[in-house]
């Protein structure tokens, strides 16, 4: 599976995705910091990866619509403090490959994910 994590995550959480087996790609590294938000929202449908960030504004359907587009997974951690990030992360990664990502906005809190479904499918 291919991801992309935003700016507001650190590059080293990565190494999370990879050790899992996926593909990531960070913001930064791409040069892209400071992007508005829907063009990072269409480049990510564009490459067919995942968007993971920590921005409030990627977790309105009504705004960013999950319908089509790879998948958005919004973290809400405790705390910001990368450690938390950090096993947020490595607790919903099975998850990744028990449930669709795609066309989905998923919501990962500590010990809770909420699944923003496709219109006409049940959760």
């Amino acid at each position: 599976m291919k991801f992309k994590l935003d700016e507001n995550l650190s590059p080293e959480l990565r190494s999370l995705f990879s050790e899992a087996g996926h593909e990531a790609h960070t913001v930064p590294e791409e040069l892209l910091s400071g992007i508005q938000d829907n063009l990072l929202f269409a480049r990510c449908a564009e490459e067919g990866r995942v968007l993971v960030t920590l921005d409030l504004d990627f977790s309105n359907p009504l705004r960013f619509s999950p319908d089509g587009a790879p998948g958005i997974v919004v973290l809400r951690p405790v705390r910001t403090a990368n450690m938390h990030i950090r096993a947020l992360i490595a607790a919903v990664m099975p998850s990744f490959n028990e449930r669709a990502l795609q066309g989905r906005l998923w919501i990962v809190e500590p010990g809770r994910i909420r699944v923003h479904e496709p219109a006409g499918e049940d959760q």
